[in-house]
């Protein structure tokens, strides 16, 4: 394929959305899409999985959701727009499911890798950025951001977020060179800059010799 894989990872409030449309603006031939949705089919299942009163959702129905989203996501949406070149900038991907599911919902990272390897054909991003912030800041933002979707997992306990913080540490023990960590926590326009700046240090990676 020809083009980049790029994905962006990080806690709830963490800032990565408005970061990546920011990134996006400052490039060309890009794709913007995102997990779970992106497409038509993947959309739906979202709406299943977030949806507030869907509490009594099993956790590993939750996996499953998300690896199955992400599977007809993956073959409709980013396969294709790889292979004609372009840069693809998808907010969240596989680590999501293995920091949320399998690490703060306690299913076992290796498990929800298992089942998500059958989705994604061992398909990895060439980079991706993770958002770091304290779970109690990014939960602030959520409740001070009006306009922002709430979904059912905003609604859990900080307890959960802190897992799910604890969760994106020990993959980037994992995952050592592709994951890079950026510090949420700052203004947004160093958030930005340093955002972009990994970005375009990657695309030129990418660049044929002449």
């Amino acid at each position: 394929m020809n083009g980049v894989f790029i994905t962006f990872e990080g806690p709830d409030g963490a800032g990565k959305t408005t970061i990546l449309g920011m990134v996006a603006e400052r490039l060309q031939n890009v794709l913007v899409t995102r997990e779970p949705g992106g497409i038509d089919i993947a959309e739906q299942i979202r709406r299943v999985i977030l949806a507030k009163e869907n509490t009594a959702m099993d956790p590993r129905t939750e996996a499953l959701l998300y690896a199955a989203a992400r599977r007809q996501h993956l073959a409709e949406r980013v396969k294709p727009a790889l292979e004609e070149g372009k840069i693809v900038l998808c907010d969240r991907f596989v680590d999501s499911s293995l920091a949320y599911q399998g690490y703060a919902r306690g299913l076992g990272i290796e498990e929800v890798w298992s089942i998500n390897q059958f989705a994604i054909e061992n398909m990895l991003p060439e980079l991706t950025v993770y958002f770091d912030i304290e779970p109690e800041m990014g939960l602030q933002r959520i409740n001070k951001n009006k306009g922002r979707e709430i979904n059912r997992l905003d609604l859990e306990k900080l307890e959960f977020h802190q897992k799910v913080r604890e969760g994106y540490h020990i993959l980037m023990e994992r995952f050592p060179d592709r994951i890079v960590k950026i510090d949420a926590s700052g203004a947004i326009d160093e958030v930005f800059e340093r955002t972009l700046e990994l970005v375009q240090t990657k695309l030129a990676e990418k660049k044929p010799a002449l």
